[in-house]
């Protein structure tokens, strides 16, 4: 995927007090479809599914505080923070809904708050492979001292990745070395060579380790817990990667991953189950970047919650 749009920032939204953030909006008609990446992720993630929905209708894509194209961070990157600016960024830009949400991983929780709050804004939900408000309870039973040897190291490391930016990882490319993504084969070299530009910016860092600290300490799933309710018969269908696609971490245990996978499949069903025209479907040859593995599962996904939406806007015949 070499789309140059993706490459630099579009349309700035001020959102109040000069700061801005990077929205790419394609395409004409509506609902509009927002789409919301995963954690540390920008609006390149969505380069092979937002110009095949932007033939039907409006597709927007935007980065977050922090990320990509958009002004650093003012406050954490909790998930209702994120909801928060994304709402007044669609105001801002004048995108008017309901919309049609499509979030992935971290995003896919973010977009849950969102429908949550904002019912009345929302006409259709695509989760794909999405994190859910029960995930650190997992993380807890799974590992029995998790805070402590799992997380406060994870947590240690990003901040020596801030702190490396801070200070500018000069040349030497092994500098960024678990800081900066190696290059993605999925993306052409121009999009590799902007992400490391901007990986190794102190804005990114700060965001993307607010981001973690905010879904992998808990506060994120809490704030969802807190708010999430039914939601109603809107069209919603979410997306899960086989299991096992990825091979197990030195502290992990066939058990531990057991664990952490009955609640990726439980929690998929429970979303699926918040509407009445809700489902679960399973994608097959996949990782958990189903919108860069398999992007054709997403855009169907996409066109059906259209589809229904679509149907449930025709006027009946009198």
């Amino acid at each position: 995927m070499e789309d140059p749009a993706y490459a630099h920032a579009q349309r700035r939204v001020d959102l109040g007090g000069g700061r801005k953030l990077n929205l790419y909006c394609i395409g004409s008609g509506a609902p509009v479809v927002v789409f919301e990446a995963g954690l540390g992720d920008d609006t390149s993630t969505w380069g092979l599914v937002q110009p095949a929905i932007a033939k039907r209708t409006t597709a927007c894509a935007y980065d977050r505080a922090g990320i990509g194209f958009s002004d650093p961070a003012t406050r954490p990157s909790s998930a209702s923070n994120i909801v928060d600016d994304l709402h007044h960024l669609l105001k801002k830009a004048g995108v008017k809904g309901p919309y049609v949400l499509v979030g992935h991983s971290y995003g896919g929780l973010t977009s849950t708050l969102y429908a949550s709050r904002y019912p009345k804004d929302v006409a259709a939900f695509v989760a794909v492979d999405p994190a859910n408000e029960r995930q650190v309870d997992a993380f807890r039973e799974a590992f029995s001292n998790y805070e402590a040897d799992l997380l406060a190291p994870a947590l240690t490391r990003k901040q020596d990745c801030v702190r490396k930016a801070e200070r500018g990882f000069g040349l030497d490319p092994a500098a960024g070395a678990g800081c900066v993504d190696k290059p993605d084969p999925r993306m052409g070299d121009a999009l590799n060579a902007i992400h490391a530009q901007i990986h190794r910016q102190p804005a990114y860092q700060r965001a993307a380790f607010s981001e973690f600290e905010s879904m992998r300490g808990g506060l994120s799933g809490s704030q969802l817990a807190s708010e999430i309710g039914s939601f109603g018969s809107i069209p919603l269908i979410v997306l899960t990667r086989p299991k096992d696609t990825v091979p197990l971490g030195p502290n992990e245990t066939a058990q531990s991953r057991a664990i952490l996978w009955a609640n990726w499949t439980t929690m998929h069903d429970k979303l699926a189950a918040r509407s009445t025209r809700g489902e679960n479907r399973q994608v097959a040859a996949t990782g958990h970047y189903i919108q860069l593995d398999q992007p054709g599962a997403v855009i169907d996904a996409i066109d059906t919650v259209l589809d229904a939406v679509a149907v449930s806007n025709t006027p009946k015949p009198k």
